[in-house]
């Protein structure tokens, strides 16, 4: 495991950070730092001996919080602010055909598994939606939109 990013590395967090029940002064849930900010590296770790986490200082924040590898970019990477994010419910906004047979009518919840920035000219995300079972689709951001509490309830119904 050879770490992608070395101490004092300038680095963006891809997704917002949330306590997990080991922040100092936290409740688990709370916001602890918001996706896009930007942060110096001021340790580098493992956890389980197979993943290797960073001790990112977020001087805007006034943290340092733990970061997998996956959830940070150097920098000086393009970045894209998402609408969505990874674990995050939302709806579409038309009906999703494979091979030319709507399996997702419109409106149907499904959940963000992972965030593509890198799809030109637009965001897109990988989502499971519960209606189209074992199956993940690639959908475009300006597809979707947010889960209402309303639709919320009417999908777990």
């Amino acid at each position: 495991m050879n770490p992608q990013f070395e101490l004092g590395d300038v680095v963006r967090v891809v997704r917002n950070v949330r306590d997990d029940g080991t922040f100092p002064g936290a409740t688990r849930g709370d916001l602890l730092v918001r996706r896009g900010s930007l942060g110096h590296v001021v340790d580098v770790g493992t956890f389980l001996m197979d993943q290797i986490i960073y001790s990112v200082h977020f001087l805007d924040a006034k943290r340092i919080v733990g970061c997998r590898e996956e959830e940070l970019l150097p920098a000086g990477a393009p970045w894209a602010e998402s609408q969505f994010e990874t674990r995050e419910r939302v709806r579409n906004l038309k009906a999703l055909s494979v091979d030319g047979e709507v399996r997702v009518p419109v409106g149907a919840v499904g959940e963000v598994l992972k965030v593509i920035r890198d799809v030109a000219d637009d965001i897109a995300y990988h989502i499971h939606f519960p209606v189209f079972p074992g199956r993940t689709l690639q959908v475009r951001e300006r597809t979707l939109g947010p889960v209402t509490p309303a639709i919320q309830e009417t999908s777990d119904a």
